[in-house]
């Protein structure tokens, strides 16, 4: 239980936690009705009691299929001392999943994709596209039941003073989508809220999540938290890396934080724990299940029977120390405790055979009459077992081949009370072989060197042992469970500090030139032209509510008509506007324009490039035209005629009409024979012709420079637009493409985003700089030719004068 004051109130507001199951799993009994029954771990451990106190919510699915939806959930037993016995069931909400889509869910992407890919194991990853559509689905139901609770909460205490901002929890690798449909809808409603997420599990480096079909979406659905949590901190730089690799986001890696939709999102080590106190309690108390024999030593082993835990490495490594060291022979057993997982899953099972058929060899090779090396136990265990084979255990094996943080070797620890105390070794690639460094670390891979340290184990000093073991308990006393759940609601800024802690920054820095130079210094040179592509609303204008308010800013004008004037600079504005519309908006002569995504180009000589449109949606477009202003263009929707093609603008429309609206509007474009193109709160009917953005580009460069402008100039495109991503994939290599990123935008062909119109601006900036300095550099080593072409030449009039002229 937590008992600091200060996670009470968490601020002020109510904590919402959404997580896969509920912190209980509810059972029907033969008469049919509901019971509950606690799930153990840190988590519920830990939050549960906030919870409760806190008056908050708890969303999951509960663990059964419950066919009537409107089935109350029991309330918790009188006499129920766990930490969920408070929780009442108006707190709780049970997420309803039809079976197949949970099993496609939960056993498909989740446990045939996501466990082993973020436990770096690809080559046991499946990759399926019906899994992941229901990993989306059921997503979208957690986040849509989080936006209900949200929305119930009380806006005011009882004494009529306003609430703070309540905090939505997210937790692990089912629910990685769910934030980022919670912030849009939240930003969309003006509901205010704190959003965090922690993922239990590590997160894989790059070149292992890159293999993921849908990354991007992932990475997007974590970022629409306020901050991202993991178990230490290789995790946190895999993520920063994974956003600026795979996202073109802007990060901190030293202060660890993502710039993305405008927002920082802070990336935090946060390694959980457990509560000490109670594992100590279970250790007192716990009767002796090993028969006592002092000559006998026990290596023990406690895991889920997974492939990540590497059980057979450790069996083969215990075997080794038999064989090099007889004089464990009937003085060591290892006591192998495997819990039941994913019984129903072929890998699974062809584990559970793998582990009996070794457990069988070795004892047939080692057993004597009085002694067998192996004690393999394949079940679950009671709390107080397991803490009485953690106190009377020698050592402690805790080595899987990867894990987040395996909360055994802290359990092991805790309940280590006897004296002398025994030995932890556990894996480096576990988050506790991060943090643990008392222990001693052993290698699973390594056969031979994990025979070596289990002997090591066994035959250390009992003063070595009392030292390491006194180092390790202070420490995971101190960071227990509580000191967890405090960490995170201190990264969560609803905690202050204490003095003297070491606080990291919440808050990127803005983006300056100096962010540019790595990336375009070396890509633009000394020597090339440049082409600059630019995209007008939303990317060189701020997005408005109507069209005709989205007006250039004074300072990227003038900045912009700099770059114009400069010989090796060519500027083209590549809008949705029609162009004599752009035109009139920047309202700067010598550059080209491109209007309704470069259907129409206007050049800089006044030469006028029309794509041609097949003659029948002329008087398609009038009727679509006239269709949506008599059926969707209501509650602040309208329709804007471009000539070559019409927008239907949702903007100003209440959320709850929109999807309908949309929906109706969507049918009638393509009813009309047009394609519907997705744009900022905009459907846009475009004609069935094979032009966009990306063709456009090519052509004005084509014209512009030749045929072989590829290989004569250097391009950058920047636009904030599903229609921008077509001139992106175009010039996929052949240029620096930039986009100005929203919070609802999940994927983009751009290798970097920018988080506003100011900061394209700046890039601009950056853009002039370089080039004012290119003329500079230039102009002087002009000079200094000059010059010495002026000596060199008075030095021969000098040399080809008479003598007596010289005199």
């Amino acid at each position: 239980m937590i008992d600091n004051p200060d996670t009470d109130g968490i601020a002020g507001g109510k904590i919402i936690v959404v997580s896969n199951r509920l912190p209980f799993v509810l059972k029907r009994d033969a008469s049919g009705n509901l019971s509950r029954h606690a799930s153990a771990g840190g988590l519920v451990t830990a939050v549960a009691p906030v919870v409760v106190r806190n008056k908050g919510i708890w969303i999951g699915w509960p663990g059964i299929q419950l066919d009537n939806p409107e089935e109350l959930i029991p309330e918790s037993d009188p006499n129920d001392k766990t930490p969920t016995a408070g929780l009442l069931s108006s707190q709780v909400v049970a997420v309803q999943v039809e079976p197949q889509v949970f099993d496609s869910y939960y056993n498909g992407c989740c446990n045939r994709t996501f466990w082993p890919l973020f436990h770096s194991m690809p080559d046991r990853a499946v990759f399926s596209a019906d899994h992941w559509k229901s990993y989306q689905e059921v997503n979208r139901m957690f986040a849509n039941h989080t936006i209900q609770s949200l929305r119930s909460l009380p806006k005011t205490e009882a004494n009529g003073v306003a609430c703070n901002t309540p905090l939505i929890w997210i937790h692990d690798y089912h629910l990685m989508l769910c934030a980022n449909t919670v912030r849009n809808v939240c930003d969309e409603m003006n509901l205010k809220c704190k959003i965090g997420f922690f993922l239990h599990i590590p997160f894989p480096p790059w070149d292992i999540f890159r293999l993921f079909p849908w990354a991007d979406e992932v990475l997007q659905g974590m970022l629409g938290c306020d901050m991202v949590g993991f178990h230490i901190e290789d995790y946190c730089l895999n993520f920063v890396d994974c956003c600026q690799r795979r996202l073109g986001c802007r990060v901190d890696r030293k202060g660890l934080l993502v710039e993305h939709g405008g927002r920082s999102v802070r990336v935090r080590p946060l390694p959980i724990g457990i509560p000490f106190d109670r594992f100590v309690q279970l250790a007192e108390s716990a009767p002796a299940v090993l028969a006592p024999a002092p000559a006998q030593k026990v290596v023990l082993g406690v895991d889920r029977l997974d492939y990540t835990k590497g059980l057979v490495h450790r069996l083969r490594a215990f075997e080794i120390l038999l064989q090099k060291y007889p004089q464990h022979l009937e003085k060591v057993t290892l006591l192998q405790i495997s819990v039941p997982s994913r019984t129903d899953v072929k890998e699974y099972q062809e584990l559970k055979e793998e582990m009996d058929q070794l457990v069988g060899r070795i004892n047939g090779r080692f057993t004597t009459p009085n002694w067998s090396p192996i004690r393999y136990i394949y079940g679950c265990v009671s709390q107080d077992e397991l803490a009485a084979f953690y106190r009377d255990a020698s050592v402690a094996l805790v080595t899987p081949l990867r894990d987040g943080m395996n909360l055994v070797a802290k359990e092991f620890v805790a309940c280590q009370i006897n004296e002398p105390p025994g030995v932890l070794i556990v894996s480096p690639f576990a988050g506790a072989g991060e943090m643990m460094h008392e222990a001693l670390i052993c290698n699973p891979y390594e056969i031979n060197d994990a025979a070596e340290v289990i002997h090591r184990a066994l035959t250390m000093p009992e003063d070595e042992r009392t030292l390491r073991m006194n180092y390790l308990r202070r420490r995971e006393k101190t960071h227990n469970v509580d000191y967890w759940m405090r960490s995170f609601l201190k990264a969560m800024g609803t905690l202050i500090s204490e003095d003297g802690e070491e606080v990291l920054p919440t808050t990127m820095q803005p983006v300056t030139m100096d962010d540019f130079d790595e990336y375009l210094s070396k890509y633009i040179g000394n020597t090339n032209k440049l082409a600059l592509l630019l995209d007008y609303d939303g990317t060189l204008a701020p997005i408005a509510p109507h069209p005709d308010l989205a007006i250039l800013p004074q300072e990227t004008k003038h900045v912009l008509e700099r770059l114009s004037n400069m010989p090796e600079v060519y500027i083209s504005i590549i809008s949705g506007r029609n162009v004599h519309n752009v035109k009139e908006m920047v309202g700067i002569d010598g550059l080209t324009y491109a209007g309704n995504h470069g259907l129409e180009i206007l050049h800089p000589d006044g030469s006028r490039f029309m794509h041609p449109m097949p003659t029948e949606f002329e008087d398609k477009c009038s009727a679509l035209l006239q269709a949506l202003q008599e059926q969707v263009c209501k509650a602040g929707a309208w329709a804007e005629n471009k000539g070559a093609l019409l927008t239907f603008h949702y903007r100003e429309t209440p959320i709850d009409v929109r999807p309908e609206m949309v929906a109706q509007a969507r049918a009638l474009i393509e009813a009309h024979g047009f394609r519907a193109g997705e744009a900022h709160c905009a459907l846009e009917a475009k004609p069935p012709v094979q032009w966009n953005k990306g063709r456009a580009s090519i052509y004005i460069l084509r014209t512009a420079f030749g045929l072989d402008w590829s290989e004569r100039i250097r391009i950058i495109y920047a636009g904030d637009d599903v229609t921008d991503e077509d001139a992106m994939e175009a010039l996929k290599g052949m240029a620096a493409t930039f986009r100005v990123a929203q919070s609802s935008i999940v994927k983009t062909s751009a290798q970097r985003r920018l988080p506003s119109t100011d900061s394209v601006l700046t890039m601009l900036k950056w853009v002039e700089r370089h080039f004012s300095k290119r003329a500079a550099s230039g102009l002087a080593s002009t000079q200094s030719a000059s010059s010495s072409m002026r000596q060199q030449q008075a030095l021969k009039i000098q040399m080809s004068l008479p003598s007596d002229t010289k005199r």
